[in-house]
């Protein structure tokens, strides 16, 4: 699981035995970074992409990845008509999926993605109106071996209630901290139930959100052993070998 340092942002491109899926790509300046990290990888082709919710800081460069990569097929959550976004970079997205063919999948609860010896299975969004789009985001959870990561997106207080509501929830070994590190994610009785032993935040250094708040990191260190965060070290490269995780840090 690497942890792409993109800013203000967020990108994880997780591999297992030869296949691989991108989680978000952050804001259109910063896909060449994205694209530079992956060829540097040896990676050709994405298996899976997961635009976790139509925010810029997420998928704003998404069309520029689907344009330079071979992509087996890309899941979006499903959202209401009358709310889904009119911006550029989301049409430009989809614009380059039709282009090339790629199949745009809407996730669900339930479903099972296999990543070689992985497997990550969607835990939400769970088909509520939601006001705030963040609450949208795919969400899932990550298995190999014995070791459970947790990925949920911009997810706030009400999607991770649902979550908690669903039942598919277990403690894990690591938690990719929902928002940046933002004070209406990774809420006390979310983090009560999944315990996790590292936390990983993307986020902007100095950015203008004040972002990761004190107050989740008071939280997440009630918890975890190991905090990292992408505006303080860089990429966070998490290596499972099924039973313990390894972390190395670019700085």
């Amino acid at each position: 699981m690497h942890f792409i340092d993109v800013g203000q942002g967020d990108c994880t491109f997780i591999a297992a035995n030869g296949v691989t899926m991108l989680v978000d790509c952050g804001e259109n300046e910063v896909s060449y970074k994205v694209e530079d990290y992956l060829r540097g990888l040896g990676v050709g082709r994405l298996d899976y992409v997961i635009a976790t919710h139509p925010h810029s800081d997420h998928m704003g460069g998404m069309y520029n990845i689907i344009d330079v990569f071979d992509v087996g097929e890309v899941l979006i959550p499903h959202i209401p008509d009358e709310q889904i976004p009119t911006t550029v970079f989301y049409e430009r997205f989809l614009d380059s999926c039709a282009a090339k063919h790629v199949p745009v999948k809407e996730a669900y609860v339930g479903h099972v993605l296999d990543i070689g010896s992985a497997k990550a299975e969607i835990i939400a969004p769970e088909g509520s109106f939601y006001e705030d789009m963040n609450n949208y985001s795919i969400a899932f959870m990550l298995t190999h071996g014995d070791n459970r990561c947790l990925f949920t997106g911009d997810a706030e207080a009400e999607s991770e209630e649902a979550m908690i509501q669903g039942g598919r929830l277990q403690r894990v070994m690591l938690y990719k901290a929902g928002h940046h590190g933002s004070t209406y994610s990774s809420t006390e009785e979310l983090l009560d139930i999944i315990r996790p032993k590292i936390a990983v935040i993307s986020c902007g250094r100095d950015n203008p959100y004040g972002h990761p708040h004190d107050i989740t990191l008071k939280r997440l260190e009630k918890y975890a052993d190991m905090v990292c965060r992408t505006d303080v070290s860089g990429t966070v490269i998490a290596e499972s070998d099924g039973s313990d995780i390894k972390i190395a840090r670019e700085r």
